[in-house]
């Protein structure tokens, strides 16, 4: 049995797409799926945050540096997403290229990764959805907006947000994209307003320095700082384009669509993080911008009130979106592994009249819920990058393997450039993760080793690959 764990799986009509979830997603669906994803947290809080503490004006080359790691990943996705396919992401990669246990640990980390992505959110979101309650004059109380490590009781506006995402998402995926889709054109919209009145209002003299802190140094309480630091905490702005690929199976041409949707999804969001983040700092001084909320705020001080808190509703819609698709793509590892065996076959059951898989959605919206309500947006944040990063590596990784052990297998979509681009991406993205603190790998060394665990108590036992192999 133990040597079963290092057999990879064949690929199957599961896994170009024939298990039962609805086609219903056009190229431009998964577009919008993966600016959904992308747009939200990094642009309206993480630009500021590493202008002001990390890059200065170099923020900009922060954000080119951690899009150019996430590129060379999105072509990797891309090849893979169109040759491969299935449910699974980066999960039903490595079950392709690397075998069971490659595959279980790093579908253990997309579940981390998914998880903690969306609680996180739902507690970024519940702060300004309250703070738009108080300018109304409605303001919840304390207690009810804070974790209890915070000193409240619950943060009910987060938990609140994924129960009702959950809905949403039981009703059906493409009801889902829909709401997606309109709440993507609003905060669409109002980046374009930020953008129409900072470019008239840019003062030259903010961009100097430009570089205050060089590009890499350690400080003496050991945090770090400079344009490669920014990059690795600006990375997580770009979290959710993968998620595009976790709907495969529901795209109405996975092999020409999902590239479309990956490429086409990160190229568009790198390039207004780069013209957000070069106003940005362009209107007032980067030291200004260490706030939750540095887009806003910024108009604030250079006196457009009224846009100010347009920019607000557009972030409620943007980071709302970026809540449904990280929830979307969490319940589809899951059923993807669940199918594999690998996970108990409670949860890959499809609800006839949704064609969705409820039974995922609810556990995983209850849990989340309780996460986001009780745990604070610090403690919840800290493994996202890390687990991400990881991903990608082993899918840059995988296309390599893959074009080696199966080199006849159609490919819809190739990565330019033979294996380049594939070692590219592995050692942008490993740079990235060395630039994290000693911290963030002890913690997410202790997420694999539970997973080990359960894997090894469960998983092997009832795996489908190991079983028809012993056949």
């Amino acid at each position: 049995m133990g040597l079963q764990i290092f057999r990879t799986k064949q690929i199957t009509p599961d896994d170009l797409g024939d298990a039962g979830l609805n086609r219903c997603l056009s190229k431009w669906d998964l577009t919008f799926l993966g600016i959904g994803a992308i747009i939200g947290t990094g642009i309206f809080v993480l630009t500021g945050i590493a202008a002001a503490t990390q890059s200065g004006p170099a923020v900009v080359i922060s954000f080119i540096l951690a899009g150019l790691a996430c590129a060379f990943a999105a072509l990797a996705y891309a090849e893979l997403a169109a040759s491969v396919g299935g449910c699974g992401s980066a999960y039903g990669y490595s079950y392709a290229a690397f075998g069971e246990l490659i595959a279980w640990i790093i579908g253990w980390d997309l579940l981390l990764e998914y998880g903690m992505s969306v609680a996180a959110v739902a507690n970024g979101w519940s702060g300004y959805f309250n703070n738009a309650l108080t300018a109304l004059g409605m303001g919840l109380p304390e207690a009810l907006t804070k974790a209890p490590k915070m000193g409240g009781l619950i943060n009910l506006p987060a938990a609140g947000i994924i129960l009702i995402l959950m809905g949403l998402l039981i009703i059906g995926v493409k009801q889902s994209t829909h709401t997606n889709n309109a709440m993507v054109f609003i905060k669409l919209l109002t980046i374009s307003i930020f953008i129409g009145i900072a470019m008239f209002n840019v003062n030259p003299d903010n961009w100097h320095p430009f570089m205050p802190y060089g590009w890499f140094e350690t400080l003496p309480d050991g945090s770090t700082r400079g344009v490669l630091a920014g990059a690795s905490i600006v990375f997580f702005s770009y979290v959710g384009f993968d998620a595009v690929s976790t709907a495969a199976e529901e795209a109405k041409n996975p092999q020409a669509d999902l590239p479309f949707g990956i490429v086409a999804s990160l190229g568009f969001c790198t390039l207004i993080y780069i013209i957000v983040a070069g106003l940005l700092t362009g209107i007032v001084p980067y030291t200004a911008l260490n706030v939750a909320s540095p887009v806003s705020h910024a108009l604030q001080l250079i006196g457009y009130n009224w846009a100010s808190a347009l920019i607000s509703t557009g972030v409620i819609a943007g980071l709302t979106t970026v809540m449904l698709v990280l929830y979307y793509g969490l319940t589809r590892i899951i059923f993807a592994m669940s199918r594999d065996g690998l996970l108990s076959a409670f949860f890959n059951k499809i609800n006839v009249n949704t064609q969705t898989p409820v039974r995922v959605i609810v556990i995983c919206g209850i849990t989340m819920a309780i996460v986001a309500g009780f745990i604070p947006l610090g403690d919840l944040a800290e493994l996202v990058n890390i687990g991400t990063l990881a991903a990608f590596v082993l899918v840059c990784l995988g296309v390599m393997v893959l074009r080696i052990k199966k080199p006849d297998l159609i490919r819809p979509f190739r990565v330019p450039f033979g294996h380049l681009f594939p070692i590219l991406g592995m050692l942008s993205c490993s740079a990235l993760m060395a630039f994290l603190p000693a911290l963030t790998w002890l913690r997410f060394i202790v997420w694999l080793a539970l997973g080990l665990i359960v894997y090894f108590v469960y998983s092997i036992k009832h795996s489908k690959l190991a079983q028809s192999t012993l056949k």
